[in-house]
């Protein structure tokens, strides 16, 4: 008899690995993978609290009682590592963040409060996951260390840690990190000024030597130019753009001839390169441009790639507090965006007091280069909730369609990549403005209720409204 599986189900793994899936409906399969992902949480919050107790029993003071030392081991990852087969650098990290939610024994023998109670609660009711429990934890203790253990800054850090175990309840891992660092920034009272300075001490550069005819490279990029060159690869790599840098030979193999609808023969190149490929070839063109160019003469090769460096005008004057630049998970400082504006120019984009900003033109069918820009300041990318395509790729959707009337407002577009543009326009989903920032409506048989989710990956909006928290 085939096991079938639904939401109030007690799962079993060993059954669930080899049990049938196609004779399940799509509700009980829904059902079986929340389910299954609450169990599988339960069991990395047991691994957690494993490794930590592991390494309490094996901490240094203890020497030769030591648990890793009695078992032949060095320190207590190498016992995690040894006991669970595990990479060195995942032992490593259930013993941190194990650590953080355990709660020692005081004299007395009373129970004490973790290093992040909130974090531990959710995680020991399956509520969220290790990947933003790791998030919030890494974020919240880089403040501490800034900011000290005052009680308002404790405080304050309490309620960042509420906040951002909230968030995870319903966001991805990556929207509870976008916001982590968003809080980190908030509760520190010096800014990212100085690790930006320690971040480009450590920028590099590194040409190995050469191997039948190869030379390999690495190092570390600091933000700015880790943007650039992701928004280069973006602006490159979006669909239905014609190849660029594409070598004669790989361009004369992938010509061909096709038919129109009209009878026509038309002739067209098809990219036959990897991914890889592509990419080495845009950064050797750009190498290329560069090295053509000289410190006055205007260069004819000139990337269509931008990036976008995002600020509140209060915080640009004063050269305090932070920025955020496209293409960069970590938030610059506001000096750094100071330079930027120096060297590049400075377009203003007026941020409302939800974040939104308002609109450019009106009466145009298709969104301006300005007003993409703008979305992309506002949106992040594809605002569909877990889609990670970046703004080059998206397309601007009219929420109040154009031929309804709609205006080509900024205050009636939202970034779709094209992907969830032909869903949004295949579906029951509904997209909506509310407050001038765009929300995603469910259709009535995933929420009766039909409750508008904010979408969106504005960090400057994030970054606003803890500000306003912490006020």
């Amino acid at each position: 008899m085939d096991t079938v599986f639904t939401s109030s189900a007690t799962l079993d793994s060993d059954t669930f690995a080899s049990a049938p899936l196609d004779g399940m409906s799509d509700e009980q399969l829904c059902a079986a993978a929340v389910e299954l992902e609450r169990a599988g949480r339960l069991m990395d919050t047991a691994r957690l609290r494993v490794a930590a107790e592991l390494a309490h029993r094996s901490r240094f003071g203890l020497g030769n009682e030591s648990l890793a030392f009695r078992l032949g081991h060095g320190k207590a990852a190498m016992l995690v590592e040894a006991l669970t087969l595990v990479s060195p650098r995942e032992a490593a990290r259930r013993i941190r963040l194990g650590e953080s939610i355990r709660r020692d024994r005081g004299f007395d023998g009373v129970l004490l409060s973790a290093q992040h109670p909130r974090v531990g609660s959710a995680l020991e009711a399956g509520e969220i996951g290790v990947d933003a429990a790791e998030a919030i934890v890494r974020n919240l203790d880089q403040a501490a260390q800034r900011a000290g253990s005052s009680l308002d800054a404790a405080g304050n850090r309490d309620v960042a840690e509420r906040e951002l175990v909230e968030t995870a309840r319903h966001a991805p891992a990556d929207e509870v990190a976008v916001q982590a660092r968003a809080w980190r920034e908030a509760l520190d009272p010096d800014g990212a000024e100085p690790r930006d300075e320690q971040i480009y001490r450590r920028r590099s550069f590194i040409l190995g030597r050469e191997t039948e005819g190869m030379r390999s490279f690495h190092g570390t990029l600091v933000g700015v130019d880790a943007a650039l060159l992701q928004a280069a690869f973006d602006e490159a790599e979006k669909p239905g753009t014609t190849p660029r840098f594409l070598a004669e030979g790989d361009e004369a193999r992938g010509i061909r001839t096709v038919t129109g609808d009209d009878g026509e023969p038309t002739t067209e190149i098809v990219d036959g390169r990897t991914r890889d490929q592509r990419r080495y070839d845009i950064f050797a063109g750009l190498i290329t441009a560069g090295v053509r160019a000289s410190g006055n003469a205007p260069v004819d090769m000139r990337s269509t790639a931008h990036v976008s460096a995002v600020i509140t005008l209060e915080e640009l004057e004063r050269g305090v507090g932070v920025g955020w630049i496209d293409g960069a998970d970590e938030p610059v400082a506001a000096s750094t965006v100071r330079e930027l504006v120096c060297a590049n120019g400075m377009s203003l984009v007026v941020m409302g007091e939800n974040g939104e900003p308002l609109y450019l033109y009106r009466g145009r069918r298709y969104f301006s280069e300005q007003q993409m820009r703008a979305l992309a300041v506002r949106d992040g990318g594809c605002v569909w909730p877990g889609c990670h395509s970046p703004a080059a790729w998206a397309d601007g959707h009219h929420v109040v369609e154009f031929s309804k009337g709609g205006p080509t407002n900024i205050d009636n577009g939202v970034l779709l990549c094209p992907h969830h543009h032909r869903m949004l326009h295949r579906s029951d989903f509904e997209m909506r403005m509310i407050g001038g920032r765009p929300h995603l409506v469910p259709p009535a048989f995933i929420d009766e209720q039909r409750t508008p989710i904010l979408v969106g990956r504005s960090r400057i909006g994030v970054n606003l409204a803890l500000q306003r928290r912490l006020e």
